[in-house]
């Protein structure tokens, strides 16, 4: 993770809902789709974090973005090489 994409997670994680206190841990059971868990295996690999370390950051990352879109802003993204951004939009 980059220096840019770890500050992110760091906003993120600052501005989560706090609507209930976080448990120190919670241990639960998720049953991946074949995308998903490719996924998963494609991010352990090129972030040599640990399968619970992806998930916990792609949950904050999500719930992030959903803040910002919850209050009217936008998420966006530039591929490289591009030149033009394009507005993310979560289904």
């Amino acid at each position: 993770m980059s220096k840019g994409e770890s500050s992110l997670v760091g906003r993120a994680r600052n501005g989560a809902r706090q609507s209930e206190a976080p448990s120190a841990k919670e241990r639960i059971t998720v049953n991946l789709t074949g995308k998903g868990a490719a996924a998963l295996a494609d991010l352990v690999s090129r972030t040599d974090d640990s399968k619970t370390d992806v998930i916990n950051r792609a949950l904050i990352l999500y719930d992030y973005f959903e803040k910002i879109m919850d209050e009217g802003g936008a998420v966006f993204v530039r591929e490289a090489g591009a030149t033009e951004t394009e507005r993310v939009r979560f289904l």
